[in-house]
């Protein structure tokens, strides 16, 4: 938890100097290039860009620190506890400055002014959580299947028509299997499968019913963003059945006479599936952070998306709280994931 703090912290650190480097006045860019000197000079005040440097890095670790310090007497001071910008609960009072325990703040939108990114990043977040969870779901359910076929008929036609299917998944990227997904299944196929090129979880209906779930458009984004996921269950599930059928113990359960089913499914795969575990929770973070270009290809309405957009409008706010906080699900999830090791595998422990 301590190494993932410092990893957490070396990103904001990380993401504010690129942010600092690019060229362009955010003060200006909050007020959609328009020359207005009077309204340059408050937003710079309000916001602390007319501070140096190592000031502003100060106030950023104020905004999106759980526990920050603020003013509630100078309206004006970029720290000014302002009720309508954060969500907080006073700890402690200090003459003109409070000590309060929040959510973190980070700040609002260029491009949607008035728009907070707390706000931006609650509407994406759950989408892109729901094509993570969809993506790894398919990619274990078909990836542990054709694993165990691959194992059973080892160095058969089929076997090695499996093991090239999973390096060619492994090989493509992501951008380009979703263009060729898109254009085989969405343009080619579309009178089969009825799929379109883009679309997002949530649409509006056309005679004015509302918004309404389509699932038709997690179908591809899916199957691209698990691609990869699935081949290396395939490569890491078969290699791991193969070592685990060689033991005394399997030799042992053939010679009593047990149906293949029944070694496999009950002696076999209980013992080989642990190493697939401990890839599947990696995967599974690193699709909420791999999804950029998936999202952005099949305009899925998620966070990668939104980095896509913020960047072709030099929203910083929205690059960095959305790097930030896939940064921090990947973190928290690989903590998880330890802290779940130890308590399954006392060995961890030892450790």
């Amino acid at each position: 938890m301590f190494y993932g703090i410092l990893v957490l912290w070396g990103v904001i650190t990380l993401i504010f100097i690129l942010f600092q480097v690019i060229p362009g006045d955010p003060a200006r860019m909050m007020l959609s290039q328009r020359e207005d000197s009077k309204q340059l000079k408050i937003i710079k005040q309000q916001y602390g860009f007319d501070k140096p440097i190592l000031h502003q890095y100060l106030l950023y670790l104020n905004d999106i620190s759980p526990i920050s310090i603020h003013s509630v007497v100078d309206v004006n001071s970029p720290t000014y506890l302002n009720q309508e910008k954060y969500t907080f609960i006073s700890v402690v009072s200090l003459s003109s400055n409070k000590i309060v325990v929040k959510l973190p703040y980070l700040r609002e939108s260029f491009s949607k002014r008035g728009k907070s990114v707390n706000s931006i990043i609650s509407e994406t977040f759950p989408l892109t959580l729901t094509l993570a969870l969809s993506s790894i779901i398919f990619a274990i359910i078909i990836g542990l299947g054709l694993g165990i076929l691959s194992a059973l008929f080892n160095e058969t036609l089929l076997d090695k028509l499996i093991l090239t299917l999973s390096v060619f998944g492994m090989s493509l990227p992501s951008f380009f299997a979703s263009i060729l997904i898109a254009w085989i299944f969405a343009f080619v196929l579309h009178d089969i499968t009825g799929l379109n090129m883009t679309g997002s979880l949530y649409e509006i209906d056309d005679y004015g019913r509302g918004v309404f779930i389509n699932l038709k458009n997690l179908i591809l984004p899916t199957l691209t963003l698990g691609i990869r996921p699935l081949s290396v269950i395939i490569q890491l599930s078969r290699s791991s059945i193969l070592e685990i059928l060689k033991k005394d113990y399997i030799r042992t359960a053939t010679a009593k006479g047990l149906s293949k089913f029944i070694i496999v499914f009950k002696h076999t795969l209980r013992n080989a599936i642990n190493p697939v575990v401990t890839v599947i929770s990696g995967c599974f973070a690193s699709l909420l952070a791999g999804a950029v270009f998936v999202e952005y290809i099949f305009a899925w309405n998620g966070i990668g998306k939104e980095i896509v957009d913020g960047l072709n409008n030099m929203d910083m706010p929205i690059v960095m709280g959305s790097v930030l906080i896939v940064s921090a699900a990947f973190i928290v999830i690989n903590i998880v994931v330890d802290v779940t090791y130890a308590i399954v595998d006392p060995r961890v422990r030892l450790k």
